[in-house]
């Protein structure tokens, strides 16, 4: 072979090797491309499942088996449809109309919330076995659930209850309140409990949930209790749950126990948290 043979075998080597670099190259990224997409959905309907989890019970229920949202596990709508509704809150009187809840999960009945507001409240203390988490409530914006908590504090409602649901990544959210949640994981009626009454929905329009941002978990429209839930980072939850605060101290509790991840299986990408958070006392303050 001649030298300038050999150079025309060299670059056609050459050549062809890029070729096939270049087809591995496109294959690799299309492959890549087809994962991602693929991961995206997954999220995308992760975090649906999750959302409608997390919301769905009746506040007697956070929407913890079924609905990865902040819901109120227990399932009364139906029946409460039929009874006594809610009111929202009157501006010349001063008051809310809350109701008996007509039938749904257990309750810890410490009676009805007094109807005149107490609109002093600005901020709410849980104490908890892992440090304070203080919050800033909005009497100004959702009088009938700063109201509620101020009349569950007094009551010491809430005092050796354990938060019972912690979400993922994807759903960042834990959710407490429940007095009769056990939080252990195997307990079929965590997210079930609720003080034996309900109230309207309120602050909804634009309501975002962002990281810090405290709201009531519901099984449907006007079905709030005492369930609640605190965002640790971003949702895109629909402005379905009555945001009343935000938390000014103790988000890093919130993500120590996100780092220490919940018991599975769990619902809709979440689960009771492994880490125990434990309220010992709440108190309302101006």
């Amino acid at each position: 072979m001649s030298g300038k043979e050999r150079q025309k075998q060299l670059a056609r080597e050459h050549y062809e090797r890029q070729t096939q670099r270049r087809v591995e190259r496109e294959a690799k990224a299309k492959r890549n491309a087809i994962v991602a997409s693929t991961f995206a959905g997954v999220v995308v309907v992760a975090g649906v499942i999750a959302a409608t989890t997390l919301w769905g019970g009746s506040d007697t229920t956070a929407t913890a088996t079924t609905d990865p949202a902040p819901s109120d596990n227990a399932s009364p709508a139906a029946s409460e449809a039929a009874g006594p509704q809610p009111k929202a809150f009157d501006p010349a009187s001063g008051t809310c109309g809350y109701v008996a809840e007509a039938g749904g999960g257990p309750a810890k009945n410490v009676g009805l919330p007094p109807e005149k507001a107490d609109l002093t409240p600005k901020k709410m203390t849980l104490k908890t076995n892992l440090g304070d988490i203080v919050i800033k409530v909005a009497a100004d914006k959702t009088p009938c659930t700063v109201n509620s908590f101020a009349f569950l504090a007094q009551k010491k409602y809430f005092n050796g209850s354990k938060c019972h649901r912690l979400g993922s990544d994807q759903f960042p959210m834990l959710q407490c309140g429940d007095p009769l949640a056990k939080a252990d994981g195997k307990n079929p009626t965590d997210g079930q409990g609720g003080p034996g009454y309900r109230f309207v929905n309120e602050n909804l329009e634009g309501a975002k949930y962002t990281r810090g941002v405290v709201a009531m978990a519901n099984s449907g429209p006007d079905t709030n209790g005492s369930q609640f839930f605190m965002v640790y980072g971003d949702t895109q939850l629909p402005a379905q749950y009555t945001p009343f605060g935000t938390v000014t101290k103790g988000l890093e509790i919130l993500d120590k126990v996100n780092k220490a991840g919940f018991i599975p299986p769990g619902d809709g990408g979440t689960g009771a948290p492994k880490e125990t958070v434990e309220i010992k006392d709440v108190t309302m303050s101006s």
